[in-house]
């Protein structure tokens, strides 16, 4: 058998894994899960699920060795690795696809999209040993091989119960929001006319305000970042009332941390487009535009909150105040806005 012929033998069972793999990542990205009126054992579900990725990583790595050195794998071997290796990945499908919606749908996303992580990983592993020289091991096969690792390695953080889920929806969203927050103090912090240190001494200050902020611009930027500040405030405080009130116990209490996490994604796409209206040359129509929006968002945020089982007499407290805040400096930046035009 000529060297052409083995190496299509060899490929042929590959390809058709790629192409079933390729198949259940699409399902589970976009398929739902399978309802059951039963019991659902949370703990279970997890022993099975970490016993799944671990077969994963197990069969990605024989998969990789076998095609790391010379001699070619048989025809034989590649069609039962081929085998071994789409039954784990199967397996794993199978176990995603006990998780109920009912379990919490934050929880649910987050295992689902480490679940198609991982499937992903071990199609880009199989498509680089397709793509590479048989028998031999390219950088970018060790890559996808780390890869499919990394990804399983993933399982071992993720949220246990939809609490946890929440938590973690919150604590990106507090990340993003500081960064955003950060961002505009530094470049108040630094901003002046760039050309100012060419001009006389006797001579007028340049009209363009194209590259800094006037004194008319700092004042509207005054409570555009109280309202950004109170968002920050807002989605910390909440997190401590999650983790202090937060309840899985009933589909009504899930379903209510489920919608403050969906809700809270929204603060920070919100606070960039103010951000970003906020650099000169300012457009004062946008920046009132995106100011309202914002602070409606939070009002909205503060609302649903406000309505949970996680606010309780002590967290109704700050709640009340981050309501007036949103009030005061949405008003505020209306005003200052108005001014002089």
């Amino acid at each position: 058998m000529s060297a052409d012929n083995c190496g299509e033998n060899v490929s042929l069972p590959l390809r058709n894994l790629l192409n079933s793999i390729q198949c259940i990542r699409d399902r589970v990205r976009d398929g739902e899960s399978n309802e059951s009126d039963g019991a659902f054992n949370l703990s279970n579900f997890w022993d099975s699920l970490n016993q799944a990725v671990k077969a994963v990583s197990h069969e990605a790595t024989k998969l990789s060795l076998a095609f790391s050195k010379p001699p070619l794998p048989s025809q034989q071997d590649v069609e039962m690795l081929s085998e071994s290796t789409l039954k784990s990945v199967l397996s794993l499908s199978t176990v995603y696809y006990w998780l109920p919606k009912s379990q919490g749908v934050s929880l649910r996303r987050q295992v689902r999209d480490a679940t198609v992580e991982v499937l992903e990983g071990v199609a880009q592993l199989v498509e680089v040993i397709l793509s590479s020289p048989l028998q031999s091991l390219s950088q970018d096969q060790l890559t996808s091989t780390g890869g499919v690792w990394s990804a399983c390695d993933r399982f071992a953080r993720l949220p246990q119960d939809n609490k946890a889920a929440v938590l973690m929806v919150l604590s990106d969203q507090i990340g993003v929001v500081k960064d955003a927050i950060e961002e505009i103090e530094q470049a108040l912090s630094e901003d002046q006319d760039p050309f100012s240190d060419v001009l006389d001494n006797d001579q007028e200050p340049r009209g363009n305000q194209d590259t800094y902020w006037s004194e008319k611009d700092r004042r509207v930027i005054g409570p555009c970042q109280g309202l950004m500040k109170a968002a920050a405030a807002c989605l910390r405080k909440l997190t401590s009332a999650v983790k202090a009130n937060g309840d899985v116990a009933t589909s009504q209490n899930l379903a209510q941390l489920d919608d403050l996490a969906d809700i809270t994604k929204e603060i920070s796409p919100g606070l960039d487009d103010l951000a970003l209206c906020l650099y000169p040359p300012m457009d004062y129509s946008g920046v009132e535009n995106n100011v309202s929006k914002l602070a409606s968002l939070l009002k909205k945020v503060l609302g649903i909150i406000r309505s949970s089982h996680v606010c309780g007499e002590s967290q109704l407290t700050w709640v009340q105040f981050l309501d007036g805040a949103v009030d005061h400096n949405l008003q505020k930046a209306k005003d200052l806005i108005q001014q002089d035009s």
